[in-house]
């Protein structure tokens, strides 16, 4: 190994405290040009900043499922908006209209079913699996509305205020 080599393979303790806070993603598309995805976009400042390990499970999954939703609602169309699909049973689809987290473990779901109906989903993190899908938004609604923009505003809000 050249010398120039071994300089890279050291690290300063900083520098390997800051890689270990830094979360990893990873994904693969068979298609060259599938959609840029979650995983694939720098974390916003708001979430960068805090420490994972300050985080709590809950704060911390709440911040991820934020970047997916709002990703998702990039490659909507004017028709559609973002909802749930419930894994593992037969209650529908939820019309996402919320997003919250209760420490350490909870994350809560609030919108409506594809009836109208009022619905909540209070999940554990450690039973968090989520299908989002793009569902006709509401005929009675001019555009369509993308909660992942809120979300992501009211995180850099958060962070303003605490900071």
């Amino acid at each position: 190994m050249e010398e120039k080599d071994v300089g890279k393979l050291i690290q300063t303790s900083a520098e390997v405290h800051e890689a270990s806070a830094l979360p990893c993603a990873r994904v693969v598309h068979t298609a060259p040009d599938a959609p840029r995805t979650a995983e694939m976009q720098p974390l916003p400042d708001s979430v960068a900043a805090q420490p994972i390990e300050e985080k709590s499970p809950a704060q911390w999954a709440y911040e991820r499922l934020i970047l997916y939703i709002r990703n998702f609602e990039e490659q909507l169309d004017d028709e559609h908006e973002v909802a749930m699909g419930f894994v593992g049973g037969d209650t529908g689809v939820l019309r996402i209209e919320g997003l919250g987290y209760f420490d350490p473990d909870i994350i809560t779901f609030y919108g409506a079913g594809e009836d109208g109906v009022r619905m909540q989903l209070i999940q554990h993190v450690s039973q968090l699996s989520v299908m989002l899908r793009a569902m006709p938004k509401a005929p009675e609604v001019q555009e369509p509305r993308r909660i992942g923009f809120r979300l992501v505003s009211a995180l850099e809000r958060d962070k303003q205020a605490d900071g």
